[in-house]
């Protein structure tokens, strides 16, 4: 009896032991794939939710962007989770930092609201920005801008995220660079409509939407006003995925989803 009791305990142990043993493998499994990921998102890519309209027509509510970390160096703001905001206001710079391009598609990090945001790069260091009567100019050059019309959507009409119909024209506008992205814009008299002239600091960047007039931005009073290049956390890259989350309704124009499309 006592050699069975004996055999007994060491079926159980040699259990135990085994089961600690896939426990510990599974547990340095999971470690190494947090470890993986923690550093591809610090130093490489990271996916980014879009919750607002200001970025329409090339960013729609709903969009998952894949954002470059590498791209402008790394900061308190390039760490995963919230870890870097939880790091002393000592710990700013930024490391093998650069200033974007004009017409960069950028998350920056608002210290006020303590959120992501993300707008197109319009200024840059030394610039001078201002908005005459709905039009941009750079250095006090006017910012051209053609119409687009599409068949049968001309205005454009669409249903935004409160349930309201929106009417909005849409123009190709051209940077300084020749980089053109399309805006929108609901009328040249908007509350954002008369604004400057801003003279950008060194070491910022100024930003807009570009759904004009529904946009936030470095031209509102109490927006995010010139941004640091500190607080830059990434740019956007491509539209990883998004589905039509509008119904289809005649004569209002509904984005279809996209997978994978470039900014």
């Amino acid at each position: 009896m006592s050699d069975h009791n004996a055999s007994l305990k060491e079926t159980v142990s040699g259990f135990g032991r085994k089961a600690i043993s896939e426990l510990g493998e599974t547990v340095r499994f999971f470690a190494g794939v947090a470890a993986v990921w923690f550093v591809l998102v610090t130093f490489g890519f990271a996916a980014f939710h879009i919750p607002s309209e200001s970025m329409q027509p090339a960013l729609q509510v709903g969009d998952r962007v894949l954002v470059s970390k590498w791209a402008y160096g790394y900061s308190r703001h390039s760490l995963p989770l919230g870890i870097g905001y939880l790091l002393p206001d000592s710990w700013s710079g930024r490391i093998l930092g650069s200033v974007p391009e004009r017409g960069d598609v950028v998350v920056i990090r608002d210290p006020n609201q303590g959120i992501n945001l993300i707008k197109r790069v319009v200024g840059l260091p030394g610039d001078t920005i201002e908005v005459r009567a709905g039009r941009l100019y750079i250095n006090g050059e006017l910012v051209g801008r053609e119409r687009l019309v599409r068949e049968g959507l001309d205005p454009l009409r669409y249903r935004d995220r409160d349930g309201s119909i929106v009417q909005v024209s849409e123009y190709i506008e051209t940077l300084p660079n020749d980089r053109t992205h399309t805006i929108y814009e609901r009328g040249d008299d908007q509350r954002y409509d008369n604004m400057g002239p801003f003279r950008v600091p060194a070491d910022h960047v100024f930003l807009m939407g570009d759904n004009r007039d529904r946009s936030e931005d470095s031209r509102a009073p109490y927006g995010i006003g010139y941004v640091h290049t500190d607080q830059i956390v990434g740019r956007a890259e491509t539209v990883l995925f998004t589905f039509a989350r509008c119904r289809n309704e005649e004569g209002l124009y509904c984005p279809p989803w996209r997978v994978w499309r470039g900014l």
